[in-house]
Parts: structure tokens; sequence; C-alpha cells
């Protein structure tokens, strides 16, 4: 059998957006890492937040082998992936007002805490509302979206605003609206969304400067090593044991 004509296009493009990335946000995923480390550092927590498929990129850095173990998952429940029913009850409640504030008034998370917010095309009103809440409770808000969407669709937030709009970092993953690299001939839509891998890219981009600089600094990370290699249990659980106050997927 040949080689897939379509699946090569779709490597090209996500190696393509991988590239540009990295070459067109290091300066801004430097200074993300430098905020987690901040924070880390200052024995604050770190929290992840995304909504639908934004989330698979969230939890990709909550409670995994070579991950730090501080970052948790801020969850909203019924916008977290695709395992509500029906699944698109999830794209709804990214809609709904006043969600995120509830959510994160019951949550762990303080002033001073440093919030990652996933949402590639930044306009719902969760997302949106996400970002003022927590800065206005005194969290570093870094957002992970694409910055085109801020230009070529319309908020749906009250505010007008894009969660590009309330961040305090903000790292563009390049993404084009649509979230879609291929077409092909007899197929009515495009296909073929990158925004998973790249937005997982930056995302471990940003935790690995901040593991730089916490060495820089002198600091071990409390990173995660793998349950499937020898030891790995064992000293999983004394990170857990000396970071417990900061760590809240496991309680």
């Amino acid at each position: 059998m040949s080689d897939s004509k379509l699946a090569s296009q779709f490597f090209d493009a996500a190696i393509g957006l991988l590239e540009r990335v990295r070459d067109e946000e290091s300066g801004n995923i430097a200074a993300a890492g430098a905020a987690i480390a901040d924070t880390v550092a200052a024995g604050g927590r770190l929290f992840a937040f995304g909504a639908g498929h934004s989330s698979l990129a969230a939890q990709d850095v909550v409670y995994r082998a070579g991950g730090l173990a501080l970052m948790n998952l801020l969850a909203v429940p019924g916008s977290v992936g695709v395992d509500v029913m029906p699944a698109p009850l999830g794209s709804a409640l990214e809609r709904v007002n006043g969600l995120a504030g509830a959510v994160l008034d019951s949550s762990p998370a303080k002033a001073g805490d440093v919030l990652v917010i996933i949402s590639l095309s930044g306009r719902n009103a969760l997302p949106v509302e996400m970002a003022m809440n927590a800065r206005a409770l005194g969290l570093k808000v870094i957002g992970v979206t694409s910055v085109a969407y801020a230009h070529g669709t319309r908020s749906r937030h009250g505010s007008g605003g894009f969660l590009r709009d309330h961040c305090d970092i903000v790292l563009d993953s390049k993404i084009s609206i649509g979230d879609a690299e291929l077409t092909a001939e007899g197929v009515e839509a495009p296909f073929a969304p990158a925004s998973t891998v790249v937005t997982s890219a930056v995302m471990q981009a940003m935790m690995a400067a901040a593991v730089e600089q916490l060495v820089a600094r002198g600091v071990e990370p409390p990173m995660l090593r793998s349950g499937n290699v020898d030891g790995g249990h064992e000293w999983n659980g004394r990170v857990m044991t000396e970071y417990r106050d900061r760590i809240f997927y496991r309680h």
C-alpha cells in the first residue's frame, strides 16, 4: 500500500505550526515558565483549565510522568470533555455567564497562584470570565489561545473581549480559525485539526521553561516519575507527601 498523501500533509502542517510557535512565541513561553517558577519557589499553587477539547492540553500537564507534581486541574463540571451527555451540552456550558465565578469561589485557588487558561477561540463566556475573575482574586493568568480568533470572530462575552484581553501572559498557538488544516476534493468540510498537537506542545514547552528557571534559582523542581519504572511509585509517594498542601488531585 502506498503512503497516504493527506497523512503526510497533516504532519507537514503540524510541524510547520510547531516551528512557527517555537520561533515566534519563545519569549512569551519563557515568561510563562518564569511566572510558574516564581509561584513554585514562593510556595504557591498551579492550576490549569480548559473546556471541551482544550481541556485535553490542560489534562496533559496534570499528574503525569515527567510533569510538575504541583499542576492541578481546575475542572468545571460538564465542560471538561466529550464524556458529557449529550456532548453538545459541554459546548453550551462554555457560553453560560457566572459559571466561572462559582467555580473559582469554591476552588482552592487564591492570590499569588498561577492559572493557565486554555481556549482555542478565547471567545466564549467561560474562559473570558475565568480570566477576569482569576485576576480579580489576585491570581496570575497565562492564556493559551489562537489570537487569530480575536481578529476574525466576535466575542460571545458581554464585554466584547476575548481571553487574550484578560491575561498577564498570552501564548498564541497560531491555529487558524476553524481548526482544520486540510481540504480535499470530495470532502465538503475542512478537516484534520492540529490544535491539540500544538497546544499540548506549548504547554510542555512552558513547563520545561519553568523547570529550567527553577534549576537556575537552585530550587529542585518537584517532578513526577513514571509508575511503570522501578522505584517510580515510591518516588511519587515522597513527592506527594512533601507537597501535599499544594496538590489537590489526590484528595
